[in-house]
Parts: structure tokens; sequence; C-alpha cells
């Protein structure tokens, strides 16, 4: 293992052994702060939220970037206090730090014994969405998770994820598709971050007027065992809860190729999440390249 490797798993490791037992209060003041800090240093990270959501905001000057990015950091540590704590929440800290709209879409699709999937972007917290589905609906579900290094660092997300009632299966590998597949013919809810391409082989979207590539898994899923396809969006305001709208389903189009079917369903995903992003962007968590005209081509998603 590299020296990096052996660092940042032990920040994690830190993370979520000391961060869950600080009071609240202190978690939240310490995660603005460690938030101001790593936005003053303008990292590449920070770089990359900027001009990504100058592409949201095209007409934003540079001190509306500035502003917002500072906000995004913000939003993006309050996702990790959360995190960190998440594992120590009692399970009506759990019910009362999230409150969704049109939650119907979900419980009715799981009612009719029709298998669900639900399509997140990186917006806010989607493990505290993922802890109030198996917390106050009783429902678990599936999920992939992408290979990190160190394996020791996969490890501990993994953990951290069953921990919370999910089922978590490698994104790499080849054999998450056919178990999310059986997952779903047997009536069963699968849950996907679902708005940047780990895999090179996605579906060309438009989203805010440039080309990007997303994920067609969810789509395929949908297409090949008849499951409902719900987009999902999340937000924080000023309060201690997270808010977020389960979005009404994507039909399978009646006519065309499997391909073109699912292009069309990953656009119509690409437009909910856009909405979601457009009201509000500084919860929007990506702080990576995501856009083909901001990739290397040499080195695939970056």
């Amino acid at each position: 293992m590299k020296a990096q490797e052996r660092l940042t798993d032990a920040l994690y490791g830190l993370g979520w052994s000391t961060v869950k037992k600080l009071p609240e209060p202190v978690a939240v003041r310490l995660g603005r702060t460690i938030a101001d800090i790593a936005w003053k240093r303008r990292g590449k990270g920070v770089e990359r939220l900027e001009r990504n959501y100058a592409r949201v905001l095209p007409g934003a000057s540079p001190e509306r970037l500035a502003e917002l990015s500072r906000a995004g950091m913000r939003s993006y540590l309050r996702y990790w206090m959360e995190s960190f704590r998440l594992p120590a929440w009692s399970p009506e800290r759990i019910r009362g730090g999230f409150a969704p709209k049109d939650v119907h879409h979900l419980t009715d699709g799981l009612a009719a014994g029709r298998g669900v999937v639900l399509a997140l972007p990186h917006l806010a917290n989607w493990d505290l969405a993922g802890a109030w589905v198996t917390t106050e609906l009783n429902t678990p579900f599936t999920t992939v998770a992408e290979r990190l290094k160190p394996e020791t660092l996969y490890d501990r997300f993994v953990a951290y994820r069953q921990g919370l009632g999910m089922e978590v299966l490698p994104h790499s590998g080849g054999s998450a598709f056919g178990t999310l597949a059986r997952r779903l013919r047997d009536g069963g809810l699968v849950c996907l971050v679902a708005d940047r391409d780990l895999s090179a082989s996605g579906v060309e979207v438009d989203f805010f007027g440039a080309a990007a590539r997303m994920p067609a898994g969810p789509a395929l899923l949908a297409q090949q065992t008849g499951a409902l396809l719900l987009p999902v969006t999340l937000w924080y305001d000023d309060s201690p809860v997270m808010r977020g709208r389960v979005h009404p389903p994507i039909e399978v189009p009646t006519e065309g190729t499997r391909r073109e079917k699912a292009a069309a369903m990953t656009q119509a995903l690409a437009d909910a999440f856009a909405a979601g992003i457009a009201e509000h962007p500084e919860d929007w968590h990506m702080l990576q390249r995501l856009w083909l005209a901001d990739l290397d081509p040499a080195k695939g998603p970056a």
C-alpha cells in the first residue's frame, strides 16, 4: 500500500471512529471550518467544482461562482460529517433527518410487487436517504460501490453501508448487473448514484447544454425487468433536515432498439437531475470532470 493510500485510509477511519462521538453542533462547526479552509486553498477539487458550476450557471460572474463553490464545499463537508455520524444515529434521528416529497411513487411501486430502481445524482446526502428508506420504510435495498484504493478503504465503505441496511455490490467485476436484475424481478429495490459514468461505455446525454456521459444501467435494468425507474433529487436547507423529491416514473419507450430506448430513458433521467441541480447547485458535490469536453480521451473519466 502506498503512503498516500495509507494516509487516506487512516483519515477515513479516524472520521468514522471519532467524528461520530462528537456532539452534533461540534461536528457541524468542524465540517464548516474544514470546508472553508479547503475552499481558501483552491485545490483541484474546488477549482473543478467551480468549473462545473459554471456549466450549470453559464451567466454567473466570477464572484457568484466563488460564492457558490464556498457553499458547495460546506454542503460537501456536511455530507461527510453526517456520514461519519450516521452509524451512531438513532432510528428516530434518521427518520427525522430526511423529509422527502412524493414518496408514494416508490411505495406504490413496491406495493404492486414491481421492482423499483431509484436513480440519484451526487446531491446532498444519498447515504442518509438510503438509511431513511431502510429505517422509515423498513425496506432493504441493493446498491453498488466503486472499487476504491486501498482495498481497506473500500472495505470500510462497504461495512458502513451494510451497517445502514444496504446490500453493497462492487461496481467492477461484471456480475453486479445480473444480481441487481434478480433483486428487481423479485420485487426488490435498487438504488444507484447515476450522474457520472464510471465505465466509459455509458449513454451520451445533453446536460446543461453540453454533452456528458451517464450510465445506462438504470434504464437497462428497468427495461429488462419491468421495474419502475424513479429519479430522486435531494437538497439541504438551513435546517438540520435534508429535503428530497421522488420524481414520476420514466417510462420505457414503445419503439426503438434496446440501446435507443436506454438512451431516451437516460436523457429523461439527466433532465430530472438537471432540474434538481439547477434549483440547488450548491448541494451538487461533483468535484470531478463530467462533461465530455472536459475529459482527457486518453484517460477516460477523471
